[in-house]
């Protein structure tokens, strides 16, 4: 599973071939989630709640660039880095 961003601890990826709706998955300390990139809300598992509000901000500014992340995973080809958030 690549990992596509790091940021303030937070560890983003993507599954090949995985399944809808397109997702991220999200790594902090010990917490693990997975969030959709058409909304950036949290659908699965848990995360402190600042986490969560910034992987939320984070997944709309980057919506796009995650959109074509996603279908390059549908496709088995490298995944692009994502800019973290700043």
């Amino acid at each position: 599973m690549p990992t596509i961003a790091i940021f303030y601890g937070i560890s983003v990826r993507m599954y090949y071939d995985d399944h809808s709706p397109a997702h991220i998955h999200v790594y902090y300390a010990s917490h693990a989630a997975k969030f959709t990139i058409e909304t950036g809300d949290l659908i699965a598992g848990n995360v402190p709640g600042r986490v969560e509000s910034m992987v939320h901000e984070w997944t709309l500014l980057n919506k796009v660039q995650l959109l074509e992340n996603w279908q390059r995973s549908l496709r088995h080809e490298p995944l692009l880095p994502v800019a973290p958030l700043e």
